[in-house]
């Protein structure tokens, strides 16, 4: 099992980002998992507190990624679940470590070192 829990989503050429506020990097929404739980449901609790008011339809697990950040020479361990249906809006719920929300294009804004991971694999130039 991975750390922590990603969701890709594209809709109109644009993916689901949130801003992270304390250092005002963008990332694909999810985080860590808590002991005891899956993946998936570490994914769902996740979207749950950080963006309330949006339904996620079934998640398809892309990849579990399993590697040393090249920087800080940190261990990644993520899983990666794309999802090809979501509806509601984007209303941020917990403002203290989230501050936005958006669909975006997957380029030109500043990655934390695992969105940018997902981002050149899934989103290549």
């Amino acid at each position: 099992m991975a750390k922590s829990s990603k969701l890709v989503v594209a809709r109109k050429g644009r993916v689901l980002m949130v801003r992270r506020r304390r250092d005002g990097l963008w990332m694909f929404p999810g985080g860590r998992r808590r002991a005891g739980e899956s993946d998936r449901s570490c994914l769902r609790r996740e979207i749950k507190e950080e963006l309330p008011k949006l339904k996620l339809g079934p998640l398809k697990l892309w990849k579990e990624v399993k590697a040393r950040k090249s920087r800080t020479g940190r261990r990644m361990s993520d899983a990666i679940f794309l999802a090809k249906k979501v509806s509601g809006r984007l209303k941020v719920g917990d403002k203290k470590e989230i501050d936005r929300a958006v669909w975006r294009k997957p380029r030109g804004a500043r990655l934390t070192p695992t969105s940018r991971y997902i981002r050149d694999k899934l989103f290549p130039r």
